[in-house]
């Protein structure tokens, strides 16, 4: 891969892999600012989309349009779905859905998008198996799952509604902008990674003082990030 695209969720995240780069420029595109230069020695951009699925899809288009990325990755925090994942532990895709995404008054199942091939959005195999190692390697006090992540433009925090997008989807965790990162890469035909970390159990049944949280999910993204770097 000779052009990386990636998007972070979180300002401090972003800026501790700009932190990392070298040759940076930055470069203004629909209210978002894409950094540019090398990281770990690959060339790469760094953007912080914002939330929701339609933030995600124009910043991925726009990394494919503008910058030519050969592949994007996406890192951010979701709800477990599953209770064996827990709090700060994390969840490489295997593939996303749209959990929001209902035609089913035409007779078709939840998540399916009418007229398109698939609604079901694979990464690339080979990213997938490689972030996983990388990840047990240089996080290694955490868990990590390679499954489903399901999106949508909805913060859950519902025991019913969790266990309604678990029996439909069989998500491993939900959160608002992956499947619209994967939608746009599988329209672009470029692969793409999505890295979430686990900050809820989508059901308001858990507490962590979110602070200590987020430094610890961002220093484990940011030590997956770089050393994915080495490896790609």
């Amino acid at each position: 891969m000779n052009k990386i695209g990636i998007i972070g969720a979180m300002d401090e995240e972003v800026n501790q892999i700009k932190g990392k780069m070298k040759d940076t420029r930055v470069i203004r595109k629909a209210t978002m600012e894409f950094y540019t230069g090398t990281l770990e020695g690959k060339e790469a951009i760094v953007v912080r989309s914002g939330i929701g699925k339609v933030n995600a899809a124009i910043c991925t288009q726009i990394l494919i349009d503008e910058f030519s990325v050969e592949i994007v990755i996406n890192t951010g925090i979701a709800g477990s779905l599953r209770n064996e994942i827990n709090i700060g532990d994390i969840v490489i895709s295997t593939d996303a859905m749209h959990h929001d995404m209902d035609v089913t008054g035409f007779g078709h199942a939840y998540g399916v998008i009418p007229r398109m091939e698939t609604s079901v959005f694979t990464a690339d195999t080979e990213f997938v198996e490689v972030a996983y190692k990388v990840c047990k390697k240089v996080n290694p006090d955490i868990n990590v799952y390679k499954g489903r992540i399901v999106s949508g433009d909805q913060f859950i925090n519902d025991k019913e509604k969790k266990q309604w997008i678990v029996e439909h989807f069989q998500g491993y965790c939900t959160e608002m902008e992956g499947a619209a990162i994967a939608h746009t890469a599988y329209l672009n035909q470029i692969p793409f990674l999505i890295i979430r970390a686990i900050s809820d159990k989508a059901d308001n049944s858990a507490y962590m003082d979110y602070d200590d949280f987020e430094a610890k999910a961002i220093e484990h993204s940011v030590k997956l990030m770089l050393e994915l770097m080495h490896v790609m």
